[in-house]
C-alpha cells in the first residue's frame, strides 16, 4: 500500500471509528511499519488539519467528536479501486451511443487518469482492455440529449418536435421531464406529456429542437412513475393488463433462469427439464419480439390472446419464406 492510499485508508478509519483506534491495530491494517505509520499520522494532522485526538493512556489515535463530522480530506482523494471503476463507467458511457457524451466525458477521463497516475507511480493503464459492446444502439444528436439532461436537473419544462417510431408523424409537445432512462442501449426521457395529460416515454433519438421553458417541472411522485412507467413489461407505459406465461425448453432454460425479465417476474423448473417465465405486461410488441427470439425453445402458454398473436406472427414468418423464390 503506497502513501496516498495509506492516508485514505487511515482517514476513513478514524472517520467511521467511534472510539480512539489502538496504534498496534492501525498497524496491521495499514501493513506498515511503525515509524511509517507515526509520519502518516503526523501528515493527517498536520500536513492536511486532521483533528486527530491522542490516547496516551491506551496508545490509541481518533478524530475529536466535535470536528470529526465536519472534516474532510481537501481535493479528491479516491482509492485505487474507486479510481478503476470510474475509468470503467467512463469507458461504458462513452460508448452508449456515437459521440453522446463523449466530448463532455473528455476532461473527467483525464482527471481521472492524473489522478491514478499520482496515486501509483506514473503507472498507465490501457482503457482499450476494458471493452463495453453495444447492440442496436440508434443515433442521437448529442446537442439535444445535453438539452433533454438540463431540462431534467434543471427541473425545467421542455418543449420539442417528437417524430413517432410507429406511425411517422410528427408533432410539438410541452413536457415536464421526470428522467433519463438508458434502456437496451438506448436513452428514452419519462415526462409528464401537458397536451396529454399523462405520463409518457419519448425516445430520445426521435426529439428535436428541444427549447427549454422558463416554467418549473411538474415533479410526479416516483412511486407514481415506477407504477406507470415500470409496472409492465418493457419500454411501453401502462398498469399491467395481463401476465404473460411462456414455457422454455430445457436447453433454453439454462440462459433464462438467469436472466432479467421483469422486476415482478416469477420463474420456475418444470418436472421436465423446462423452465417456466410470467411477467406482467400491458403492450405485447415488446414482450413478443423477445419470446420469439427464441425461435422453438419458447412456448407462450397464457393469455391465449398473446398465445395466438404469437402463432399469427410466427405464420407470417413462415408465409414470408415460403413465398419467396430463390
Amino acid at each position: 500500500m503506497d502513501r496516498y492510499e495509506r492516508i485514505l485508508t487511515l482517514h476513513r478509519i478514524l472517520k467511521t471509528s467511534r472510539y480512539p483506534v489502538p496504534f498496534d491495530r492501525l498497524k496491521e491494517d495499514l501493513r506498515c511499519s511503525r515509524a511509517t505509520l507515526y509520519r502518516d499520522i503526523a501528515f493527517l494532522r498536520d500536513g492536511l488539519g486532521a483533528p486527530i485526538d491522542t490516547d496516551s493512556d491506551n496508545h490509541a489515535f481518533g478524530y475529536s467528536r466535535d470536528e470529526a463530522e465536519r472534516f474532510e480530506l481537501p481535493g479528491l482523494w479516491l482509492s485505487s479501486e474507486e479510481l478503476h471503476a470510474l475509468l470503467a463507467v467512463h469507458q461504458m458511457l462513452a460508448r452508449t451511443g456515437p459521440g453522446v457524451l463523449s466530448s463532455a466525458l473528455a476532461p473527467l477521463k483525464l482527471r481521472i487518469e492524473r489522478l491514478l497516475s499520482n496515486a501509483e507511480g506514473d503507472k498507465r493503464y490501457e482503457l482499450a482492455r476494458i471493452r463495453v459492446t453495444g447492440s442496436a444502439i440508434r443515433r442521437m444528436d448529442e446537442t439535444v440529449f445535453r438539452s433533454v439532461a438540463s431540462a431534467v436537473l434543471e427541473r425545467r419544462q421542455l418543449m420539442f418536435r417528437y417524430r413517432a417510431r410507429t406511425s411517422g408523424s410528427e408533432g410539438q409537445r410541452s413536457v415536464s421531464p421526470q428522467r433519463l432512462t438508458h434502456y437496451r442501449e438506448n436513452w428514452y426521457l419519462d415526462a409528464w406529456d401537458h397536451g396529454r395529460n399523462g405520463l409518457r416515454s419519448f425516445a430520445v433519438d426521435r426529439i428535436a429542437g428541444p427549447q427549454p421553458a422558463d416554467a418549473t417541472a411538474i415533479d410526479v411522485p416516483e412511486t407514481e412513475l415506477d407504477q406507470h412507467l415500470a409496472g409492465s413489461y418493457g419500454i411501453f407505459a401502462g398498469s399491467p393488463k395481463a401476465w404473460a406465461t411462456v414455457a422454455f425448453s430445457a436447453r433454453a432454460a439454462r440462459w433464462v433462469a438467469d436472466e432479467h425479465w421483469h422486476s415482478r417476474q416469477e420463474g420456475r423448473f418444470l418436472a421436465d427439464g423446462r423452465y417456466e417465465l410470467r411477467v406482467p405486461y400491458s403492450n405485447a410488441k415488446e414482450l413478443l419480439m423477445d419470446v420469439l427470439r427464441y425461435g422453438p425453445d419458447a412456448e407462450v402458454i397464457a393469455p391465449p390472446a398473446l398465445r395466438e398473436e404469437a402463432k399469427i406472427l410466427l405464420t407470417l414468418a413462415l408465409t414470408a419464406y415460403d413465398s419467396r423464390k430463390v
